[in-house]
């Protein structure tokens, strides 16, 4: 549960842990310890979807979460090479940029090469998957709101459309 009290000096944020802390707190700058690597960040398991989700080689980083109050989320993935992540569809939009590393991605039902600094937009429902090249990696940035629904993982019979496309079945990984 999320609450939010606004001061003449502050915002405080109360997480589910029970724990209250205010905008002032939180870090203004947080610097690189090495190459995509931010102090005090910590490196997260991509997805834990009981066993449902298929994916390989991802971790995932939140940079900025809800505690900055500005109801996004900007996280940073990255897929080792040949990994790839769930494909999936569901009801909020992502905001991709590439910031290290070759792979392409699948959009709605196009697949597209990644270049650095690239501009990538998910529409709502439309499905998706991110790869890396067999020899190198892909690290990029997504936005997405806080307050976002649950994926959608494919049907045989969604599958079984998304293979028509010659380009989407060599691309797609489940």
């Amino acid at each position: 549960m999320k609450e939010a009290r606004t001061t003449a000096t502050s915002r405080w944020f109360h997480s589910s842990e029970g724990h209250n802390r205010s905008v002032n707190e939180l870090h203004k700058h947080v610097d690189q310890e090495e190459p995509y690597r931010w102090r005090n960040i910590p490196e997260l398991i991509y997805k834990d979807e009981q066993g449902n989700a298929t994916f390989k080689d991802v971790t995932r980083r939140v940079l900025f979460g809800e505690a900055y109050g500005q109801g996004m989320e900007v996280r940073y993935f990255e897929v080792e090479a040949g990994g790839h992540t769930t494909l999936e569809k569901h009801e909020h939009t992502h905001l991709v940029i590439p910031i290290r590393g070759r792979g392409a991605a699948l959009v709605e039902d196009q697949v597209v090469r990644l270049t650095m600094h690239d501009l990538v937009y998910v529409p709502s429902w439309a499905w998706h998957q991110f790869r890396a090249d067999d020899d190198s990696e892909l690290g990029f940035l997504c936005m997405v709101k806080v307050e976002r629904d649950r994926p959608t993982l494919p049907t045989s019979e969604e599958l079984e459309m998304l293979r028509h496309n010659a380009a989407v079945a060599d691309f797609i990984r489940i």
